[in-house]
């Protein structure tokens, strides 16, 4: 009888709970309230931008993260927003230099896309990682659609393509 409900509904309960934390951690990323109007600069110069990320990369055990987009494109800004949240900050920090490349209206550093193996095809952002020897690791186009993926999505990726070197400072620390 009646005891038997009771069970039953913190059960249930419990399962509600369970599902609602899963969403959570999946929920779609956000845009930033106050989107940064010059988050990819027109007046860069991404060559020397790129050189500049190479040199600290190098020297800082890190591997460098292209990131095409535009000012006009929300998922860029969604993206941007999410690398700068608690879970994904320090992780992009220690072991990436963000480089952010102006596309324009696709009409802009064409030819770095392409020098980086990046399909500007399908949209914006687009993202490559680069060695510090500026050697492609990965060129894609999987972030065009930021405001679909998560944290976890990010972070997934982030952990995936990092230096495998741990820099040595850190190590010698413990």
């Amino acid at each position: 009888g009646m005891k038997h409900r009771t069970q039953w509904t913190l059960i249930a309960a419990l399962l509600v709970t369970a599902i609602s934390a899963a969403q959570f951690k999946r929920a779609p990323l956000q845009a930033p309230a106050n989107p940064n109007p010059q988050l990819y600069r027109a007046d860069a110069n991404a060559v020397q931008d790129i050189r500049r990320a190479l040199a600290a990369a190098g020297k800082q055990h890190k591997n460098v993260l292209l990131d095409f987009g535009g000012n006009w494109c929300i998922d860029c800004h969604v993206l941007e927003n999410a690398f700068h949240q608690p879970r994904i900050a320090p992780l992009l920090n220690n072991n990436y230099i963000v480089v952010h490349i102006d596309v324009g209206k696709y009409d802009k550093n064409l030819d770095l896309a392409k020098k980086y193996h990046v399909d500007l095809e399908k949209g914006v952002p687009s993202l490559a990682v680069l060695d510090s020897q500026g050697k492609v690791l990965y060129g894609t186009s999987d972030f065009e659609r930021a405001r679909m993926m998560s944290e976890d999505d990010v972070i997934q990726f982030l952990y995936k393509w990092k230096p495998s070197n741990p820099s040595p400072e850190k190590s010698s620390r413990k």
